[in-house]
């Protein structure tokens, strides 16, 4: 047998055909948070800390629901498949206890593809929200490297990058956000947003000197000590109000975007939260 068909058999794809993708997870989780309690993109701006941290804690609600629903069915399958349907309780154990390794291997593939996934989750988040607010956005562009997001348009960036905005994802950094600086290092500037509590004061002045603001929840930039005072860590509510908001103006007035539905982001912000 093949290592395709092997794959193929094993408990691990059969979960991963009941197991809720990431991209479902998120959009479940904010049709809770957000859609369903009638947000309009105003508020979502004004209280984006909030809906990103309350929708990435229900995400992972619905995460640990679907995993655990997920193995009963593909347990129930795989036993049936390996089985059939009239077996003991003994020939039950039996079996079990003679696929230790693959059950082993199971639950550590279950484990490694859990920080993945987290960081995808974070990245389909940001992405979500970003499209309730309908601002002009490319996702994924290839451009020197392919950030998460650049706005407002490919075509813009090539007659005139230094007006554009490069916004990166990344849920935890380690030295990742070195990154950036080749993902469009043509950018007016350079914006990564996480929720990695761990970047220290050495690493912010680095991170500084390489024109790139850390993007985080109110909560981070208040609570972490080595955020409070960094001048290029900044909050999703600032990165609107400061940095996307003006840039969309300028955007409108030049003619490269119409404002359409983004009429009242053409004004000034005066309801932006703060703590």
């Amino acid at each position: 047998m093949s290592r395709t068909s092997k794959d193929q058999e094993s408990l691990f794809f059969i979960f991963k055909g009941f197991v809720l993708s990431p991209r479902d997870v998120i959009k479940q989780a904010i049709a809770e948070v957000v859609v369903q309690k009638g947000f309009e993109a105003d508020y979502i701006k004004t209280h984006f800390s909030e809906l990103v941290t309350g929708t990435q804690k229900r995400a992972y609600d619905i995460f640990l629901d679907s995993q655990r629903n997920s193995w009963r069915k593909s347990i129930d399958v795989y036993l049936k498949r390996e089985l059939g349907e009239n077996v003991t309780r003994t020939e039950v154990t039996r079996f079990l206890a003679s696929r230790f390794e693959e059950l082993d291997s199971f639950f550590l593939s279950l484990t490694n593809s859990r920080r993945p996934r987290a960081g995808s989750a974070f990245q389909i988040t940001i992405s979500e929200l970003f499209k309730k607010l309908d601002y002009p956005l490319v996702e994924q562009p290839e451009i020197d490297g392919i950030p998460d997001f650049l706005l407002p348009s490919i075509e813009h960036f090539r007659k005139n990058p230094i007006d554009c905005i490069i916004f990166t994802v990344k849920r935890t950094l380690r030295e990742r956000w070195r990154q950036i600086v080749t993902e469009g290092t043509r950018g007016l500037g350079f914006f990564l947003a996480t929720i990695d509590e761990s970047v220290s004061g050495k690493q912010l002045e680095e991170i500084s000197a390489n024109r790139i603001y850390l993007v985080v929840p109110i909560g981070l930039k208040t609570g972490v000590d080595s955020y409070k005072s960094a001048v290029n860590v900044i909050t999703f509510e600032d990165f609107f109000e400061d940095h996307l908001d003006p840039a969309f103006r300028r955007w409108v007035r030049a003619g490269i975007t119409d404002s359409g539905k983004l009429a009242t982001y053409t004004g000034p912000n005066e309801d932006t939260l703060r703590n």
